[in-house]
């Protein structure tokens, strides 16, 4: 009934020299390409106490002029021991001619950001234009990220303004290249 399908011949690679040539626009960003690892530690006034939690983040691409992005988190108690997942997004980031970004993530918990942003050096940052939320969504009105990479080595900050608070920090994580 079916005919036979082919693997997909345009795979992602997350690693450089693997896989597709990335397209010229992306290299600002190449620092990115990776899967990465490691832990954070967040914060927010609407939280009874601060948490831990480890992080994977995957940067890749098909040669094309964008990276796909895909982060998951869990929380951790203060032995490093798994208590539970935690926050997950998906998206896209694409890289204009003049080298500046735009994002858009999408959360399981109804949440959708649009972002734009600029590099420099080692250092990007984005910030939300938009944020759109399904009826039972918590209530995000903004979004700040700064994402530094250095020796093998990414730090990301997010500060958050969400549930009548101001825009103020919420996370930050240190993550480590994963071979």
């Amino acid at each position: 009934m079916f005919e036979s399908v082919q693997e997909n011949p345009y795979p992602d690679s997350h690693i450089l020299g693997e896989g597709p040539e990335p397209h010229p626009l992306l290299q600002p960003v190449l620092p990115l390409l990776g899967r990465w690892h490691g832990r954070g530690q967040g914060e927010y006034p609407t939280l009874e106490k601060d948490f831990r939690y480890e992080q994977e983040i995957t940067f890749s691409h098909d040669g094309r002029p964008f990276l796909r992005y895909e982060a998951r988190a869990w929380l951790i108690d203060d032995s490093g021991t798994p208590v539970r997942p935690a926050g997950r997004e998906a998206g896209w980031w694409r890289v204009t001619p003049d080298a500046s970004l735009e994002v858009v993530l999408a959360h399981p918990t109804g949440i959708v950001e649009t972002y734009v942003g600029h590099t420099s050096g080692a250092e990007i940052e984005i910030e939300t234009k938009d944020v759109a939320l399904t009826p039972l969504a918590k209530e995000v009105t903004g979004t700040r990220r700064r994402y530094t990479v250095r020796d093998g080595e990414m730090t990301v900050v997010h500060d958050m303004a969400a549930v009548g608070q101001p825009l103020q920090h919420h996370l930050t994580t240190h993550l480590r290249l994963r071979p």
